[in-house]
């Protein structure tokens, strides 16, 4: 038999993506396939929140109060949409699935509306309103499709890879495309924009990025007895959402995380150059280090921890970590001092990474237990929700210490207070972060035998639509 064109075999994907649950057998490549989607909504996300505020007020001239507003609304409309997108996703029914259609038909657009936010014809020195507009206009519409696409994607997880070994597999391979995409979407928007142009850069980075969430689909499929579920109503699933412990739990892990990478990324400037006494721009090495060192330990955390280990377990010890690991921050005296110190928060790091999507897709499934149903859409969706507020804690915490310990952006100089604040900022909240997560996760009680009793009765149900499943 003829072997299939990489476009044809494209085609014959996207024809047919349902697939009943005993056909589904994941191999390397498609958790390759699948991972390389992340890459695809890592660059786009990474380079508005690294530019876009830099783009339309330094280089358009946007007048800074306008530019914070919209960047406000911003973070609320992301927060609110994940819900929505998520409930949407999860009652869509088609010939493609319940996720496959968002991503194969979203991607596109969602791409497009990211290079119009670097398309703007306007300028804030002439036409300060038209270019308000347009940056209103481009970053929400960019924001409803990303919610569209991503949510999609990541939904597909726990339905494509029910396998705990599978899970953190795939896992592995999805936080090296995004470390890939933190690089790009991160570090380079500036450096391709003085060589191309901001418009080639934004068109650059779509591009790269839509192509490869669509190759990704070569890989991604659905199970068909999803298809049949009833549907719940959205006051209800929300109802069932919050009032699950073992979600409850698991997001207040991941909110925690959030808040540490948070404080990381926003406080990493003023404390390299008040607390170190360092370059601002020396702040780039450490958190390159980071992520760097996480990407790199996640093969070994996979290898000698989670395979060996209970996901809760093995998540148990990475919070542990991180809250270990923040502390040398507050008595580093150099640059040296703080990237070693980087280096161990970028190992603890990439545990949590690792288990983060994998204890959520056991939530989904002990889910499905209790109400029937996949609801993947409304746990991923209700996860970014929450997890938003972390971000606004890390700011919160940082608008206290800061003006606690003296900090004052328009003196000359500051007073020798100033320093230590930010070494408390950097070291303190993260590891009370990180000790509050261990807390909740110690009563998370997806474990041990109630683990496998909910991996039993899917298996059980599995087994049964497949007898039920028509015959060819």
């Amino acid at each position: 038999m003829e072997t299939p064109t990489p476009i044809e075999a494209f085609m014959r994907r996207i024809a047919n993506p349902l697939v009943q649950d005993a056909q589904i057998q994941t191999s390397s490549g498609q958790r390759w396939l699948y991972a390389l989607g992340n890459l695809g909504c890592a660059i786009p996300y990474q380079t508005v929140g690294a530019v876009a505020l830099f783009f339309y007020v330094d280089v358009l001239k946007l007048p800074p109060l306008w530019a914070s507003a919209v960047m406000t609304a911003y973070a609320i409309f992301n927060a609110v949409n994940n819900p929505l997108m998520g409930y949407l996703s999860d009652r869509t029914k088609s010939r493609w699935g319940r996720r496959i259609p968002f991503i194969l038909f979203g991607t596109v657009p969602y791409a497009l509306f990211f290079a119009a936010l670097f398309l703007a014809p306007f300028n804030g020195a002439d036409q300060p309103v038209a270019l308000l507009i347009w940056f209103i206009a481009a970053l929400f519409l960019f924001e409803t499709l990303a919610t569209v696409v991503q949510t999609a994607y990541y939904a597909l997880l726990p339905e494509m890879f029910s396998e705990y070994h599978d899970r953190t597999s795939v896992a592995v391979r999805m936080n090296i495309f995004m470390t890939v995409g933190l690089i790009i979407g991160a570090a380079l928007p500036i450096s391709l924009a003085s060589v191309l142009g901001w418009p080639w850069m934004g068109l650059l980075l779509g591009l790269i990025s839509a192509a490869a969430l669509l190759f990704a689909v070569r890989g991604m499929f659905e199970r068909q007895s999803n298809l049949s579920a009833p549907e719940v109503p959205w006051w209800q699933s929300v109802k069932a959402t919050f009032y699950n412990r073992s979600f409850l739990t698991i997001v207040f892990a991941q909110t925690m995380r959030h808040f540490a990478t948070a404080v990381a990324s926003s406080g990493l400037a003023f404390y390299t150059k008040y607390s170190l006494g360092a370059d601002p721009a020396s702040s780039s090495m450490i958190l390159a280090t980071i992520f760097i060192v996480a990407t790199l330990a996640l093969y070994p955390w996979k290898r000698f921890l989670a395979n060996r280990l209970e996901a809760r377990t093995t998540l148990l010890i990475a919070y542990a970590l991180m809250g270990v690991s923040t502390i040398p921050l507050y008595l580093a005296q150099s640059l040296l001092a703080a990237l070693l110190t980087a280096a161990l928060m970028g190992t603890a790091l990439a545990g949590l990474l690792l288990m983060g999507d994998v204890t959520l897709s056991d939530v989904i499934d002990e889910d499905e237990t209790q109400t029937g149903q996949r609801r993947e859409g409304m746990y991923f969706g209700m996860s970014g929700f929450v997890i938003t507020f972390a971000y606004a804690l890390s700011s919160l915490v940082f608008g206290w210490l800061s003006t606690a310990y003296g900090y004052d952006p328009l003196a000359s100089a500051q007073p020798e207070s100033v320093a230590e604040g930010f070494r408390i900022f950097m070291s303190i909240p993260p590891a009370v972060g990180s000790l509050l997560a261990f807390a909740a996760l110690w009563f998370y009680p997806l474990h041990g035998a109630r683990l496998k009793q909910v991996k039993a009765l899917l298996q059980a149900k599995s087994a049964s639509a497949d007898l039920a499943q028509p015959q060819e």
